[in-house]
This record gives structure tokens, C-alpha cells and sequence, in this order.
């Protein structure tokens, strides 16, 4: 008897720590998923400038010919100054990149994410002993790790969308209604 009791206190000890974990994941999962779409955001928005610019710099220099020459080739000239500004800052950041890096880092960090809850749930239905539960948590922890070594920083920016979106907005929490909804009749759990 002493023996179960001590081997439920370790399962509780290290099912505590892969719930940490997981909340961790959550949480770099979805901050990820925001870097991508704030760098996307701006990428788009640079993009938008870089054409409007360019408009600009042609139309001034049209207006050079057919008007005040002089004029217009100063506005033509700080315009294409400001274009050539702009196309150095992107030759060394590529935003359309990053923002891949950042998509590609929150598709694996929800493979993980899931394998984590997996094993959460694993523990709950009492199926793996606890020598066979620390095999797996080690196993992820490396997996985890593998994620972490090429995932591109992230910032405070992101991290707060992604905190108002789990605390405030419940990105990750559905009600047994919710879910009904997207399951055949046969399995909801409204019907039991």
C-alpha cells in the first residue's frame, strides 16, 4: 500500500511538470503565431509604401516634363532617397522570410503541443507507469529542444497579443457545445 501511494505522489510530481511544460508551449505556440503575423503585417505594409513611392517618383518625374522641371525633380530625387532607403533595410531584412520562420516554428511547436497534451491525457486514463512516462517526457524535451534551436526570437509585442488571446479572447478553450458542433451526432457529448 505504501509503495502505490509513493507511486502516485512521483506520477503527480511529474505530471505536474509536464503541465507546466505544456502551459509553456501554449503560450511560445501562440506567441509564434502572432510574430508571424505581426513581421507578415509589415512586410505588407513596407510593400505598400515601396509601390506608393515608386507611383510618386514616376509622377514626378512626368510632371518634369510637361511642368516645373525643377520642382519635380527635387520631389523625384527625396523620393527615390527614401525607395533606396527602404530597399536597403529589406536587402538585409527579409520580413517575408522571417515571417515563414516564425509559421514554421508554431506548425512544429503544435505538433508538441499536442504530443504533450497526449501524454496529460495519457496520465489522466492511468495507461503509462511512470519509468514509460519519463521515456516519453525526456524524448520531447529533446524534440522541444531541436524546435528551440532554429525558432527565431520572438518580442514582448507578440508575446502580449498572445497572452490577450488565450486569457481574454480563449483561443484555446471550447465549450462542450462548441465542440458538439463540429462532431458527427453520434459522439457528442450532449448526447450521453
Amino acid at each position: 500500500m505504501e509503495q502505490d501511494s509513493q507511486y502516485k505522489f512521483d506520477l503527480s510530481v511529474v505530471e505536474d511538470q509536464i503541465r507546466e511544460i505544456y502551459g509553456r508551449i501554449v503560450y511560445t505556440h501562440k506567441t509564434h503565431e502572432k510574430s508571424a503575423d505581426i513581421t507578415m503585417k509589415n512586410w505588407n505594409k513596407i510593400k505598400i509604401w515601396q509601390i506608393i513611392i515608386s507611383t510618386a517618383v514616376t509622377s514626378s518625374l512626368v510632371a518634369s516634363l510637361f511642368g516645373d522641371a525643377v520642382y519635380a525633380t527635387v520631389i523625384s530625387a527625396i523620393l527615390s532617397a527614401v525607395s533606396l532607403g527602404i530597399n536597403l533595410f529589406l536587402k538585409n531584412y527579409d520580413l517575408g522570410k522571417q515571417a515563414q520562420q516564425f509559421s514554421d516554428s508554431a506548425n512544429k511547436l503544435w505538433v508538441v503541443r499536442e504530443k504533450y497534451l497526449s501524454l496529460l491525457t495519457d496520465i489522466r486514463v492511468g495507461t503509462p507507469d511512470i519509468v514509460e512516462l519519463q521515456k516519453k517526457r525526456d524524448n520531447l524535451q529533446d524534440e522541444l529542444s531541436e524546435i528551440y534551436k532554429i525558432a527565431p526570437r520572438t518580442n514582448y509585442k507578440a508575446y502580449a497579443e498572445a497572452s490577450k488571446s488565450l486569457k481574454e479572447m480563449e483561443e484555446m478553450t471550447f465549450s462542450d457545445e462548441e465542440i458538439d458542433k463540429f462532431l458527427p451526432r453520434q459522439i457528442r457529448k450532449s448526447n450521453r
